[in-house]
């Protein structure tokens, strides 16, 4: 991977700002081999005809793949500079997911602070994601640790 094209570091992130991702179409044997993955062997994610009976009338996918998903596809705005993430804060789930969306992914820049390291500094990010109808499905702000730009590149 060439870092300098994956690469933000945190001088480069402006409150405001907001990046796309590319979007991703939750598959059924992505939503079933992700259920397998952790354990879940709820009826409302696996039995369909239980799922009908329920308000969602149909499955729908767990809140964790969806918050998964969306995150990794926020990984190349700073694939080379994320120390770390320090916390997830409001994490809203506003509509359901099922297999077959497509959904996507805004993150808006909505806070930066630098630390008392100057090689590295704070940015929350909030990430929206989306369906193919444009509906945002889940929100969440996630507090991260990014690299500051080397001196020598400044």
């Amino acid at each position: 991977m060439n870092d300098h094209l994956y690469t933000r570091y945190w001088e480069d992130f402006e409150v405001g700002a907001r990046y796309p991702t590319l979007s991703r179409t939750i598959s059924v044997e992505d939503h079933l081999a992700f259920c397998r993955l952790v354990g879940y062997e709820v009826p409302l994610f696996l039995d369909e005809d239980y799922a009908r009976t329920t308000p969602y009338g149909g499955r729908i996918c767990p809140s964790h793949l969806i918050m998964s998903f969306s995150t990794a596809m926020t990984g190349h705005l700073f694939a080379g500079s994320v120390l770390g993430l320090l916390a997830l804060e409001g994490a809203r789930f506003l509509a359901p997911v099922r297999p077959g969306d497509t959904i996507r992914t805004e993150v808006e820049v909505v806070a930066k602070k630098p630390t008392s390291d100057p090689g590295r500094g704070i940015v929350t990010f909030r990430d929206h994601v989306y369906n193919q109808r444009d509906e945002e499905v889940f929100r969440n702000d996630k507090i991260a640790m990014i690299r500051r730009r080397p001196a020598a590149a400044a």
